[in-house]
């Protein structure tokens, strides 16, 4: 049984298992929708990244005396929904989930990891870090736009669908989850879904630079 403060279990969980499904998926997405030996490879790296990440997240899990297993367990419905509803239908889709849709979560695990102690703070960042997945993106679909501007609608409807349906998510398990809520709030305060929806709405600003970073324009 682990000592960990209340909430870090609930958060390496969530985190582990976002770590290995973003493996799982970007592995299918490179197997079946890249269109180049060059890309599927390329893809390839990005999802061998994340399962480091994964591996990393467990560790710690196993270090603190929790069973990784059932800490992931509370949050594999809530990701694996937001992956049944964003399953990209091209390359281009694939593309801009591996770069917006992580990016997103990302925002959200380092505003939960503000209130915990350094080390998990840490191990977050380290299982976050970019490692190429944003040069790699952006390259791809800033040189797709530029070929074919009539991308821009179709994919920005796509990131604006996927940020969306993150937050959605987001909020249902920081709801669920009263330990991992409280990370979320104050400590002056408590919780407060209300502060946790301003929260959200402060990542979704992000998402605006993310979409800028990567050419796509809403309304375009």
């Amino acid at each position: 049984m682990t000592d960990s403060p209340p909430g870090v279990v609930d958060l390496l969980g969530v985190l582990a298992y976002a770590e290995l499904t973003a493996f799982l998926r970007m592995a299918e997405d490179a197997s079946l929708l890249a269109p180049t030996l060059t890309d599927r490879a390329a893809l390839g790296d990005v999802a061998a990244t994340e399962y480091g990440h994964f591996r990393l997240v467990r560790d710690r899990l196993d270090s603190l005396g929790a069973d990784p297993e059932q800490a992931m367990a509370p949050f594999t419905e809530a990701l694996d929904a937001w992956h049944a509803q964003t399953r990209p239908s091209d390359w281009y889709e694939a593309l801009v989930k591996a770069y917006v849709g992580t990016g997103i979560a990302g925002d959200f695990y380092r505003e939960v990891a503000r209130h915990v102690d350094a080390s998990t703070r840490e191990l977050v960042d380290q299982a976050l870090a970019d490692d190429g997945r944003s040069e790699f993106a952006v390259e791809r679909v800033r040189q797709a736009l530029a070929e074919d501007p009539k991308l821009n609608g179709r994919l920005a409807l796509w990131a604006r669908r996927l940020v969306g349906e993150a937050l959605s998510q987001a909020y249902r398990v920081a709801a669920a989850r009263p330990e991992l809520a409280v990370l979320l709030a104050d400590p002056a305060e408590g919780v407060d879904l209300a502060g946790i929806g301003k929260m959200f709405a402060q990542i979704t600003e992000e998402h605006g630079k993310r979409m800028a970073a990567i050419g796509l324009t809403p309304g375009a």
